[in-house]
């Protein structure tokens, strides 16, 4: 017998160590019933209590198959009283009628081991980690293993010394504070389990300072949330403020096309920009829906008349023309044109502003071009370009100085690419002409995202990146009023992690700050989520016991029952707080 689990436990850390070396993260299948899946910790909130960004093995039952109506017939169970007649019914159905329901089911998700099954599993983990078993090999240690409650290794050099052993617990949500844990019984939980040692309490909490709504009793949903997380030593009750001398952390994440957003009106500029990459690289294009009633065409011939009737000088006529090129649908708001807009567009910006407002074919783009390349051509008109615009329209027109162009065949793609580079070089000026107005960064550090040595696909990329960064940088400084020093780290930051990373809407950033800076937003609110946690020891066999306080559940498959004893007050503006402890046990290798 004991030859047998000796040998089940090697068996079971070969495949688990099997998984950890491997830097795929795919489903793995072990004896049929258990499926075992390696993921960060933070990635599921009852582990990120404790593991962080850690990685762990979760052990769950493997997602059960679902049989079609042809391979076997699929029946309902009923929580009805009278269930003869529910499945009456459920037999009277045709095939039709099953298949309808088969898939109206809800998707069915991996199900927790069964009792028996984890305490297996935990038993095998520990075996295989404990070198003072003869039959056992001195094994490296593995990362944390959660069947329902988690095992983690501790090291003492290269060898595995002890196992922890985390138990979580989860009540339903209650209003009233004089039912919460008091940090007197949350110490008194700890010295159950570990030696009367000196004990620290430390707390951290959480608050939400931008993000959905709610609005006479109606919640208005926003992608977008600013977050700040704090963390202190010396708590002193359940629930308290965090002091001002907490370390506090932003963690901001912004997504795009937020009406409400001062940079709504550049989201709309970029769209169209993107919408004519993807034209090129697909040949499909989807337009936009036009914001000017005048078509494309009339546009650019009114925008060439104006500039062959004016007796102005070319620097006046570009600055009326700038004046009037500004949009003037709903959407511009007077936030958006303090900060982004700029009185220097030259003529092929003018003209970008007037098509993608107006064009909706390639034939529109294609005959707006035609209009403006006879005019340079018959010397109609002498714009003025900025000195490094690099679209080809730009050298089209800096050969009309010399009386010299080239021919341009206005066939096929070539029109919209001519489009897509005049949007290049205005959106990166416009990018620019505000971080570099702000002192925010240098154009030295900007270099990798303004190049045009890269495909036009990349460039609108990097240009997302950008203005992803922007609009981190808006809901900073417009809302939080974060100062000019913490603005700069974080265009820094955001900029460095953009020249190696991926563009990625999801992805937080994070800030630290002084809690001073925004303690107006949260000193009378209350908290998403608060913790307190006792802990003893040092290094690797510090133990912890904790308590954690939050508005929502910790997790979604689980339904809390209200307390019977309670009574609710729906006009009372104080939060239910669901409860969840974290118990901590240490079990040393002789």
């Amino acid at each position: 017998m004991g030859s047998r689990v000796i040998s089940s436990a090697k068996e079971f850390y070969n495949t688990l160590r099997s998984l950890q070396d491997q830097e795929s993260n795919n489903p793995f299948i072990y004896e049929e019933d258990t499926q075992i899946l390696k993921m960060n910790g933070n990635k599921i909130p009852v582990l990120n209590i404790y593991c962080g960004n850690q990685p762990v093995f979760i052990c769950e039952k493997p997602v059960p198959k679902i049989y079609e109506p042809d391979d076997q017939p699929m029946t309902k169970t009923s929580n009805c009283a009278n269930e003869d007649t529910a499945n009456e019914d459920t037999a009277n159905e045709d095939d039709d009628d099953a298949e309808d329901d088969a898939n109206s089911l809800p998707e069915l998700g991996p199900q927790p081991l069964t009792i028996m099954k984890a305490r297996q599993l935990l038993s095998w983990y520990t075996l295989s980690q404990n070198a003072n078993v003869s039959a056992v090999d001195n094994n490296p240690a593995l990362h944390p293993l959660w069947p329902g409650s988690e095992l983690k290794p501790v090291c003492t050099g290269n060898k595995v010394s002890a196992v922890k052993l985390y138990s979580i617990t989860c009540k339903g949500s209650t209003v009233d504070k004089k039912a919460l844990i008091t940090l007197d019984v949350l110490k008194q939980e700890h010295k159950k389990r570990h030696p009367p040692l000196s004990t620290a309490i430390k707390g951290s909490a959480r608050f939400s300072l931008f993000g959905s709504t709610v609005v006479e009793n109606t919640t208005v949903e926003s992608q977008s949330s600013v977050t700040v997380d704090f963390k202190w030593s010396h708590v002193e009750s359940v629930l308290e403020t965090p002091p001002l001398s907490s370390t506090a952390t932003l963690n901001i994440r912004v997504a795009f096309g937020d009406m409400r957003s001062p940079m709504y009106e550049m989201y709309r500029e970029l769209e169209f920009l993107q919408s004519l990459a993807d034209g090129l690289r697909t040949g499909e294009t989807e337009w936009m829906e036009p914001l000017e009633s005048t078509s494309a065409v009339n546009l650019t011939k009114a925008f060439l008349e104006e500039l062959q009737g004016t007796a102005k000088t070319l620097q006046e006529d570009a600055a009326k023309t700038a004046e009037n090129s500004k949009p003037t649908t709903d959407m511009d708001t007077p936030i958006f044109n303090s900060f982004l807009e700029r009185g220097d567009l030259d003529f092929v910006e003018q003209l970008w502003v007037r098509m993608k407002k107006s064009v909706t074919s390639y034939q529109d783009i294609g005959d707006c071009l035609k209009l403006v390349t006879e005019a340079l051509r018959y010397g109609d008109i002498k714009p003025w370009i900025h000195r490094d615009s690099s679209s080809s329209l730009s050298k089209l027109i800096l050969q009309s100085y010399h009386q010299q162009i080239d021919h341009v065949s206005l066939t096929g793609v070539t029109p919209v690419h001519m489009l897509l580079e005049m949007g290049l070089d205005k959106m990166r000026k416009d990018y620019i002409n505000y971080l570099i107005g702000e002192e925010l960064t240098t154009l030295n550090h900007l270099c990798y995202f303004l190049s045009t040595e890269v495909d036009p696909q990349e460039q609108v990329i990097r240009l997302r990146k950008l203005h992803h960064l922007l609009e981190v940088i808006m809901v900073c400084g417009t809302f939080l009023g974060l100062p000019y020093d913490r603005l700069f780290l974080l265009t820094q930051s955001c900029l460095q992690h953009y020249k190696t990373c991926p563009y990625d809407e999801e992805h937080e950033f994070k800030l630290q700050i002084k809690p001073a800076l925004i303690s107006h937003f949260y000193q009378k609110e209350n908290p998403v989520l608060w913790r307190a946690e006792v802990s003893s020891g040092h290094g690797p066999h510090e133990v912890r016991t904790s308590v954690q306080l939050s508005d929502r559940p910790l997790v979604d498959h689980v339904i809390f029952e209200a307390d019977p004893n309670e009574t609710v007050n729906v006009d009372s503006e104080d939060p239910a707080f669901f409860t969840t402890m974290v118990c901590c046990s240490l079990v040393n290798f002789v």
